[in-house]
């Protein structure tokens, strides 16, 4: 089953009068763009948690935020003042040079900027159970994120099924309109011969020149190609294999290149009304094939 590239995760723990919370943000990327923000004393381990993630999350633009802040009633730390002047001062002109509307609650967003809390240099520093407490953290809110792009996974591929079976109908419509396609391309072509009477012509030469015009316009390869293609994004689409995003969207360009060469080749109002509705289908199937994993 598909994953999505798009989540979020979030898992809290208290430890030592601390509530320690990591947040896991994902978007979709065509590879994996990693930024992470811990507070000072939990940087000795932040390579150890961008490997946690991203060996899990493979692929997306990911996004790690971990906090620790007092649980109520803890004095084990002071409020950092002139930090949160020089932060409130930068977010002030942030938004007015990006025309943006400052944080409705300062007091939540200072609070959770890094080293918003001020310490003695003996609190500051983590323990080694502290660190394992904010690797856990994270590895939960990393499975929550899994399971949130899990949940968007199986949306998805519904949603693809759906357009999938839509191509295969409009497929499946293709040969009713072969025959009298044919049948009216020879009589166009007779049609504007007998206007020429004074143009003699051999006839068996004219068989033979009309079978290989016809024969180039035939697009029974193409139809065997787009069936074969849509099996094949079916079977990727229910595989087992771990990140089939890139390969559902190969599938997705030759399942484009066989309804294009349809559309060049059609010659028929009908048909070409068939490979618009293709075209139309595939393009909402292309841009979603863009989230998954």
């Amino acid at each position: 089953m598909i994953l999505s590239m798009t989540g979020f995760g979030k898992a809290v723990k208290v430890y030592n009068n601390k509530k320690i919370t990591a947040e896991v943000k994902s978007l979709n990327s065509k590879q994996l763009d990693f930024g992470t923000r811990t507070p000072q004393n939990y940087r000795q381990i932040e390579m150890d948690l961008r490997n946690l993630v991203s060996q899990s999350l493979m692929r997306g633009k990911i996004d790690l935020y971990v906090y620790c802040e007092p649980i109520e009633g803890a004095t084990s730390g002071t409020i950092n003042i002139p930090m949160l002047q020089q932060y409130k001062a930068q977010i002030e002109e942030m938004a007015e040079q990006l025309n943006i509307p400052q944080p409705d609650d300062w007091y939540a967003t200072l609070l959770r900027m890094p080293d918003a809390l001020r310490t003695d240099a003996k609190a500051t520093e983590a323990d080694e159970e502290e660190l394992q407490v904010v690797k856990e953290v994270v590895a939960q809110a990393t499975e929550q994120l899994i399971a949130f792009r899990r949940q968007e996974g199986e949306r998805l591929a519904t949603f693809f099924e759906e357009k999938i079976a839509a191509i295969q109908a409009l497929l499946d419509e293709v040969p009713k309109y072969e025959v009298p396609r044919t049948e009216k391309i020879k009589q166009r072509i007779l049609d504007s011969l007998a206007k020429l009477k004074e143009v003699d012509y051999d006839k068996n030469r004219f068989e033979q020149e009309l079978i290989y015009y016809i024969e180039k316009l035939d697009i029974t390869e193409e139809k065997i190609r787009l069936q074969n293609h849509l099996k094949y994004f079916l079977d990727t689409l229910n595989s087992d294999e771990p990140g089939q995003g890139k390969k559902l969207g190969f599938i997705s360009q030759e399942i484009g290149r066989e309804v294009n060469t349809m559309g060049s080749k059609a010659n028929q109002a009908d048909l070409q009304n068939l490979v618009v509705r293709m075209k139309d289908h595939l393009e909402q199937i292309k841009e979603q094939v863009l989230n998954v994993l």
